[in-house]
């Protein structure tokens, strides 16, 4: 009798029926298994398995694969369209498509620009069965533009406003990831006071005078190119104000109090409030008409900041932001409306049908707004496609009745709206097939009694088979009072018995034929546990023991492990388990809980569980705790060839429960006196078997552990020598190394006389070549660790053994290890190098592979050397100094950083293996091109007279290429560092003179020199210098005095004007004592008057006699220090090393550099100077360097 189909039931596993059909009254359709053997021989349309990205961005820089990957029977062929008309691959040289498959790859690494191939493109996999599309997929280049240059001007702001620091990144594809950095490439600490907002710009609540800084710099990162682009920086001065008023917050973004978001399902939603007030407020976030959702809703960038993952059309409404400091509140509404593009709700499906049945498929899908359904057919709008009668539309379901081997084809659904689209390939094919069953056939299910057995019967026919099922060989079908037939096919016994064992027979017909298949049936007996453990209450510190005893089916073996409170037993060495019993010693009030035996079997499982309660002992004297002592009465029992019996008599415990005993033993023949470990045992046993190996006369002792330590060690045993044997392991760690080219040299680890199993211990070497037909040469020798084979050919794999023997035999057969002989010089230089210049300082080689044969050993990689050709100056030198530079392995290609610029340099590589180095490659020639000078090497003010200064320097000591003139800057600077107006000057680059004319008399100047090329100006000198004094003597009261200006001022004493001046006041004093001394000769006398107009006021004496310095009076603040740095030598020559320290007020600090390009050159140099500011503005101005705008 054929039994019933029923519905599948929910306790059918997919474990248990990897291969399903379904089947229903309207779609009759066939799943086609995922059988191999079955794939093979069925005629199937095409299938697209993989193809690119809808949105494909691709890196310009590499070369560009498309991919169309599609399975078909027959395998289908591929063609292309390229923004909707074909796309003819064998017209253009740089487009190959894949054998075997649709995947186009496009070569633009050699020629051609990525540019050349952006468009729309879709790929057709075809076959006699119908046609299968991909999806549309835009390709464009990825791009990542430099920022427009702008000339940033400084801000300056007081203490306590906000500000708004914009960055304005370049539009790239993708879109860029946005972050402030210093000049040093440090992130911006960011606060609830200053953040970065999701369109770039950093925003101040307000500011703070530590705030102030020139180096504000925004940077771009293209992660698609791996590149970084960086914007000019930005300088902020905060001056600090005299009181800051607190003011209430207002919102910085958004503006108004209403703003409107429109988001699309399934991405993340982030809603943004920044706002500004003193003190800083503090964000919160609301939605009006409901609540957020908890599990997918995250606050970033200090609360300013919601973010909702997999949004969806519930979380549209208003979500209000609130911003609030001590002095008021604010709010504004967000309205978040979620759009949709289309998603499906039933994709269509394959059909496999049989000719003349009925089928349909079924496209929905969704979206807001709600999308537009279109047929196609073998990727031809259904409208124009080839009529076909079995088929009937119906908006979104095509209906196929009684259809034909002629209805195979691939349908298309597509679902638009104005968000994106879906495409899904679904063909109808139209088989006759007589039926297959696909379980393998004599398949043994073993199920325990009283409980469902389930026996599969995976199928495949069309028309869709019938199943019948049969029990032994002459039996009748199975009636369904008794079994369930699943849909699948699958034999359902709900409750098995003994007598439901047995042979089944599975058998499906339909109009083309008739397949069989067996399987058998085992009924087990169910594990059960016959003692179980039981409840137990013990004292603290004493024993406990539970038992669990279980009963099995003889055929099957049983697992018993034991839980305490559901979870593993503690790691605790108290815990022991002996056969059914688990025992824990010494009890603690930890050790209370529920502890569950649980036996496993390959079919089932039972468990019973006991609960443990720990209570205070009975009061009793206290104890005296101590070690055990020592066991006694060793015994040996059982003596076999590899094992014994050991037996003991534990002594006292002390106190405190023997845990644990430990067995070591002593081989008096191979280390007598020397005692290792056995084995350990649980407190609780007295007895030990022993496995024991060949050849050792042991002798035994054991040791008593209990939680205070460990007793003194029992007398030994009797001695007990146990039979010689051939060994039972072989050597280990068998290399084989070849130390010469022409030898092989084979190591190992020799075997310990504990390990030899038996006297007269040797070893039996074999090797032969690896790739050939040699036999084995095989050598016995002595005990020892090394073998070395003399003649063999360079550098060729073999294969090595090493088997140990003894007088007895030998050991089995040993693992056969690779090694080479050995290694010889390369022979070969690598070919085609050639060397592109990345910019001033960087160089990318390229170069062949030498062929591996030639390599002579294992490749290490290729060495670069690589020099500068020597000047006129360093022609007379014998030894070129020559850099290096290692690529590990078998690249080909490296980058040669830290170049000079402007400079020939020279190269050459050479392969390299464990031997050594090979031949080079032929020298190539390369030239670096110029980049920016350093610094003049130094700066001299020499010849100060009232209106003019001269200024001698030496070149920069690093040129890096042809100096095109120098500038010159200068600006008058008084003691309180103000700056006047700035002076521009260029000099010809073959001076190294320059005198300044028309200069004010007594006026400090600042001077700015550096050099120019044409890659740009370098690195600036300055130097501080003073015209000389009026013809009165007299310097202006604003230049100061003391020692601090003496080291700066002009060296007066060397003057024409002071030395006439000194010799006229040294004459009228030498007149004055003439006329003193005859006066007082005559006795005569003199007024007051002339006494004292004969002695000169000290305080307008021109000199003070101490040290030489103008002596004028001055406040206070003209004794101040003067700023470190605003100072030079006396010489007047700026050293290299000075200027870092001295010009800390001026230094930009700038540690990283950029080439014109906007590459970053990973270099770093000293500070530099800062541009001198125009006019009265602040010393603090920006110097002009050269700031680039990216790096890579």
């Amino acid at each position: 009798m054929q039994l019933k189909i029923m519905p599948k039931k929910k306790r059918l596993s997919a474990g248990r029926v990897p291969l399903i059909l379904f089947l229903c009254q309207m779609i009759s359709a066939l799943d086609v298994p995922l059988d191999s053997k079955l794939l093979e021989d069925l005629v199937q349309p095409p299938t697209i398995i993989q193809q690119s990205p809808k949105d494909y961005i691709i890196d310009p820089r590499e070369n560009i694969v498309i991919q169309c990957e599609a399975k078909g029977k027959p395998p289908p062929s591929f063609s292309w369209t390229r923004n909707g008309t074909h796309f003819d691959i064998d017209k253009d040289p740089l487009v190959t498509m894949k054998t075997g498959s649709g995947t186009l790859v496009i070569n633009i690494m050699s020629e051609g620009k990525a540019e050349t191939y952006e468009g729309v493109y879709q790929c057709t996999a075809r076959n006699e069965r119908g046609a299968a599309i991909s999806n549309n997929i835009v390709v464009r280049p990825s791009r990542s533009p430099l920022w427009t240059k702008e000339k940033l001007e400084p801000i300056t702001l007081r203490s306590g406003q906000s500000l708004v620091l914009p960055c304005r990144p370049p539009i790239g594809l993708p879109p860029a990831i946005i972050f402030w950095m210093d000049n040093s490439f440090q992130r911006l600490p960011q606060s609830e006071r200053v953040s970065q907002g999701l369109n770039g710009d950093l925003y101040f609540s307000n500011v703070l005078p530590e705030d102030s800084r020139e180096d504000y710099i925004c940077y771009a990162r293209f992660n698609h190119t791996q590149t970084i682009q960086q914007k000019q920086p930005i300088s902020v001065k905060v001056i600090l104000a005299k009181s800051n008023r607190e003011r209430p917050p207002t919102f910085l973004t958004p503006e108004g109090n209403a703003s409107n978001k429109e988001e699309l399902r399934g991405n993340v939603l982030s809603l943004e409030c920044i706002a500004e007030g003193l003190p800083t407020p503090i964000i919160y976030w609301i939605k009006e008409d409901g609540t957020l959702p908890i599990n997918r809703t995250f606050y970033r960038n200090f609360q300013k900041t919601l973010q909702i993952i997999q949004v969806s059309e519930a979380d549209s409404g208003k979500y209000q932001c609130i911003a609030k400091n001590a002095l008021g509140v604010i709010h504004h509404t967000i309205s978040v409306t979620v759009k949709a593009a289309p998603y499906w709700i039933m994709a269509p499906q394959n059909l496999v049908l049989s000719p003349g049945e009925d089928g349909a498929l079924i496209c929905r899908a969704n979206g807001n707004p709600k999308p537009r359904i279109s047929w196609l057919s073998n990727g031809v709008p259904i409208e124009i496609a080839p009529d076909d009668p079995s088929r009937k539309i119906s908006g979104d379901t095509i209906i196929f009745s009684s259809v034909q081997e002629r209805s195979s084809a691939v349908y298309q659904c597509n679902a638009s709206n104005e968000y994106g689209y879906l495409l899904g390939n679904a063909f109808v094919n139209v088989l006759a097939e007589p039926p297959r069953i696909l379980t393998s056939a004599n398949t043994l299910y073993q199920v325990i009694a009283n409980r469902p057995a389930l026996l599969d019967c995976a199928f495949f026919g069309s028309p869709l088979p019938t199943i019948e099922w049969f029990k032994g060989t002459k039996g009748s079908a199975l009636r369904e009072d008794t079994y369930v037939l699943h849909e699948n096919g699958t034999l359902e016994i709900p409750v098995a018995q003994k007598d439901s064992t047995g042979t089944y027979t599975c058998v499906a017909r339909n109009k083309l034929g008739m397949a069989k298949n067996e399987v058998h049936l085992e009924i087990k007996d169910p594990t059960r546990i016959i003692k179980q453990p039981e409840y137990a209450v013990v004292q603290r510190g004493s024993t406990v023991s539970f038992e669990c005893k279980v009963k099995h089916d003889h055929t099957l073996i049983p697992t018993v492990i034991w839980l305490k409170d559901n979870g593993e037993l503690p790691s605790d060495g108290r815990f022991t388990i002996d056969k059914d019993h688990l025992v824990v010693a010494d009890v603690s009030d930890n050790d209370g809980g529920t502890y569950t035996c649980v036996a496993n079997t390959t079919l089932d499982n039972v468990s019973a569980s006991a609960v443990l309660s720990v209570v205070a002992p009975t009061p009793t004297p206290a104890p005296i705790y101590d070690v055990p002592n020592p066991p006694f009465d060793l015994e040996l029992t059982d003596q076999l060839d590899k094992s014994v019996q050991l037996s003991w008599t534990p002594g006292d415990d002390n106190n405190s429960p023997i845990t644990k005993f430990i067995i070591e033993y002593e081989d008096a023949m191979h280390e007598a006196g020397l005692w290792r470990h056995q084995t350990e045992v649980p407190g609780t046993q007295t007895t030990a078997q022993l496995k024991l190996s060949p050849y050792v006369n042991y002798s035994f002792r054991v040791m008593a552990e209990n939680s205070l330590g460990r007793s003194l060690p029992s007398e030994a045993s009797e001695q007990y020598l146990t039979k010689a044997a051939e060994p039972d392991k072989n050597p280990m760690t068998v290399e084989g190394l070849g130390s010469e080219p022409d030898n092989l040299v084979i190591t190992w680890q020799p075997l310990n006389g504990f390990e030899s199993n038996g006297p007269g211990l040797q070893y039996k070497v074999s090797w032969r070549q690896k790739d050939g037909d040699d036999e084995w040469t095989s050598v016995v020798v002595a005990n020892v660790s090394k073998y070395i084979v003399s003649g063999t050919p360079t550098f060729v794999p073999y294969l090595i053994k090493v088997q140990a023997l003894n007088d007895v035999g030998f050991a089995p057969e040993p693992a056969v290890v690779m090694g080479h002989s050995g290694e010889d010089l390369p022979m070969v230089a690598p070919g085609n190098v050639h060397v592109t210049v990345v910019n001033s300082t960087l160089a990318e080689v390229h170069w062949d592979p030498v062929p591996l044969k030639s390599v002579r050993g294992h490749l290490q990689g290729y060495r670069i050397y690589y020099w500068t050709d020597q000047n006129s100056s360093k022609r007379n030198r014998r030894h070129i100094e020559k850099k290096i530079l290692t690529f590990q392995g078998s690249k080909t290609h490296g980058m040669l950083p830290g170049l000079e610029p402007f400079s020939h340099y020279t190269l050459n590589i050479r392969v390299i293996n464990g031997k050594g180095e090979g031949p080079a490659s032929p020298d190539r020639v390369f030239h670096t091109p110029e980049g920016v000078p350093s610094a003049p090497s130094s700066l001299k003010i020499v010849n100060p007279t009232l209106d003019s200064l001269t200024l001698e320097w030496d070149p920069p000591s690093h040129p890096n290429g042809i100096l095109t003139e120098y500038t010159l800057k200068y600006q008058p600077i008084n003691s309180t560092h103000e700056l006047g107006p700035l002076v521009d000057l260029k000099i010809p680059a073959n001076k190294t003179r320059w005198t300044l004319k028309n200069l004010n008399f007594s006026t400090r100047y600042k001077f700015y020199f550096y050099a120019q090329t044409s890659a740009g100006s370098g690195s600036q000198i300055t130097e501080e210098a003073v015209t000389t004094v009026d013809e009165a003597g007299y310097l202006p009261p604003d230049v100061g005095a003391g020692k601090a200006m003496a080291s700066r001022q002009v060296d007066i004493a060397t003057q024409g004007w002071f030395i006439g001046l000194m010799c006229a006041v040294a004459l009228l004093i030498l007149i004055l004592l003439i006329v003193c001394f005859i006066r007082r000769n005559k006795g005569g006398k003199y007024p007051v008057k002339e006494k004292e107009d004969a002695h000169a006021d000290p305080e307008i004496q021109p000199m003070k006699e101490d040290d030489g310095t103008f002596g004028e009076y001055s406040d206070a603040e003209d004794h101040k220090p003067l700023k470190k740095g605003s100072r030079t030598p006396s010489d007047r020559t700026v050293k290299k090393e000075d200027s870092d320290d001295s010009l800390v007020d001026y230094g930009e600090g700038v540690n990283g550099q950029f080439n014109e390009d906007g590459s970053f050159i990973g270099q770093y140099s000293g500070k530099k100077e800062k541009e001198p500011a125009e006019g009265n503005e602040s010393s603090e101005a920006p110097s002009p360097v050269n700031a680039m705008n990216s790096f890579v």
